[in-house]
């Protein structure tokens, strides 16, 4: 097995030590990839900041070209890619294909928003002596991004880093998850090729395959400008020991909750719902996790969940019904099957599910788990959902709001004051009416509040977190 180099400065190169990838669902090695180490991230923070300068003048038709024809590309290759998500992650084949086409409309749309990066004039005579003063409003670029991916979206959550960056005359240091590492480093040659053929004599982005310990030497070097990073809570927050003057920008984890309320329309909902909570195993940050619902409606609502699971195919991702393949390895599928059985033991009960075969475990609903439990408190990040009646609906948002963390809800209703008043008082960053909490479109400004996060993506916001206002007055 040849491995795969990594990309550094402007070319691709190797080291001494390489990194072995193996599928969750198969546990055979199926990709090697050279490990980049402290001396090759410095290499690239000084490439990086040396051709900053040189890539934020880059005309804007040049820009949103070279994101253009990144998007592209990816589309001339969807079958290849979401073959390799699959293949490094366990994601079901079909929803490898989903995120493929994501991840060209998230550089489409970094080209069409470089084009209309926005800017404001202000009059500024407010008071006395300050006549005929004006002023002009431009956002600028930061510099160097350093951007840090997850597994579970390995391509468009890497799109979603370096479209707004790029489009914003940015440059990117990318760092991929361990467990996907080729996918990232084939962004990289992609960006590369795309670089080249849109007449630019350097590549904007480089991609290293470092480990967490090496990267953290660097997370504090004055040389990054924004620390923009996905992943778990505990590993976000954690970046702040490290820097002093670098923004941070954190995408991080959630426990969403969706509520069923009595006027619901459940043939709606319960697919939905199946489809939120276990699809790709439940290993999305915004999959549903707790579900309250009305008591008119919970014995109809449990009958169809269960008759809408046991449709639900689980197991080889690259079979094309699967809907749930592998947790990302069998320690992952271990401590949610302990956390299962500490659920039990403080009442809850499983009404299907709950059983592991090595990093498969099969679509699981408990109900009567304690809200102090790890199924309720914490991000699960499984395929497994729990559900609990509620007489009032604003004692359901009070649950949902029971949470350290905050990303998205869902709320199926047909009751307009309901849908407003979960709009107004759920402590999340996006309420989802008549769809589950898991429905992300890349356009749409995205990101959470309490410990989920400290930001928004979406190309047009992240942007934002991307740029500096500076103003000039005369």
């Amino acid at each position: 097995m040849t491995p795969e180099k990594f990309l550094i400065e402007n070319d691709f190169t190797d080291s001494d030590e390489t990194v072995e990838i193996r599928n969750p669902y198969t546990k055979e090695a199926v990709k090697k990839v050279y490990k980049s180490g402290k001396e090759h991230i410095n290499r690239s923070l000084n490439y990086l900041t040396s051709i900053f300068p040189k890539y934020k003048t880059v005309p804007t038709y040049i820009k949103a070209g070279l994101l253009s024809t990144i998007s592209q590309k990816i589309s001339n290759k969807k079958e290849e890619l979401a073959q390799l998500i699959t293949l490094e992650t366990g994601k079901p084949i079909k929803f490898s294909r989903i995120e493929v086409e994501r991840a060209v409309l998230t550089f489409q749309l970094g080209a069409e928003e470089a084009k209309r990066i926005e800017g404001e004039t202000l009059s500024l005579d407010l008071l006395k002596g300050s006549e005929n003063k004006k002023g002009i409003v431009r956002r600028f670029p930061l510099g160097v991004i350093f951007g840090i991916t997850p597994w579970n979206f390995p391509i468009n959550l890497v799109a979603h880093k370096l479209s707004p960056a790029l489009a914003s005359g940015n440059v990117v240091l990318l760092k991929p998850a361990s467990a996907a590492l080729t996918c990232g480093l084939e962004i990289g040659k992609i960006v590369k090729e795309a670089s080249q053929e849109c007449g630019l004599d350097f590549c904007p982005v480089n991609v290293i395959t470092s480990s967490g310990g090496d990267i953290e030497d660097f997370l504090g070097d004055d040389r990054v400008k924004l620390i923009s990073f996905t992943g778990s809570a505990i590993v976000g927050w954690g970046i702040r020991k490290h820097i002093y003057m670098q923004k941070l920008s954190l995408e991080l984890g959630g426990n969403a909750g969706v509520i069923v309320d009595e006027t619901a329309d459940l043939k709606l909902a319960v697919p939905k719902i199946a489809i939120g909570g276990f699809a790709q195993a439940g290993q999305s940050c915004i999959s549903v996790q707790r579900v309250f619902v009305h008591k008119s409606r919970y014995e109809e609502f449990k009958k169809l969940m269960l008759e809408e699971t046991a449709k639900m195919k689980y197991g080889n991702p690259f079979e094309e019904d699967t809907m749930i393949g592998p947790m990302i390895n069998e320690g992952e599928a271990k401590r949610v099957e302990k956390w299962i059985e500490e659920a039990k033991e403080t009442s809850a009960k499983v009404l299907t599910g709950g059983v592991r075969d090595n990093s498969v475990l099969a679509p699981t609903i408990i109900e009567g788990a304690n809200k102090n439990s790890n199924v309720n408190s914490k991000e699960v990040f499984a395929p497994l959902i729990t559900i609990k009646e509620f007489e009032d609906f604003k004692t359901a948002v009070e649950e949902v709001n029971d949470s350290d963390l905050g990303l998205q809800a869902g709320v199926f209703t047909n009751n307009f004051v309901n849908a407003m008043y979960a709009y107004e008082a759920i402590e999340t960053g996006g309420v989802i009416i008549n769809d589950v909490s898991t429905y992300r479109m890349d356009s749409m400004p995205y990101g959470g509040v309490k410990q989920s996060g400290n930001a928004r993506e979406g190309v047009k916001y992240a942007i934002e977190e991307m740029t500096e206002r500076k103003i000039m007055v005369y």
